[in-house]
């Protein structure tokens, strides 16, 4: 079974086309369009908060670096890979 050719494609979006609409296929256009822009501005901005957030990780180690005193010993922690 070989792929299909142009001609299968376009007989299949003409079906669609007439079954659908033009306009409720330009609508499901828009939608997918915003629901992928959410998406990137979402990831985006999990990242910017990700890094501001004072309650994360990063951040309690530089608050506890700065209430050291002579006891403590200083480590860094890694994940495993």
């Amino acid at each position: 079974m070989g792929s299909f050719s142009v001609w299968h494609w376009l007989i299949v979006l003409l079906i669609v086309v007439l079954v659908f609409g033009t306009k409720k296929l330009k609508n499901i256009g828009s939608d997918l369009g915003g629901a992928v822009k959410g998406f990137k501005d979402g990831v985006k901005d999990g990242g910017a908060s990700a890094a501001a957030d004072p309650a994360s990780p990063t951040a309690q180690v530089s608050n506890a670096q700065k209430a050291a005193d002579d006891n403590t010993v200083d480590v860094q922690a890694k994940t495993k890979s």
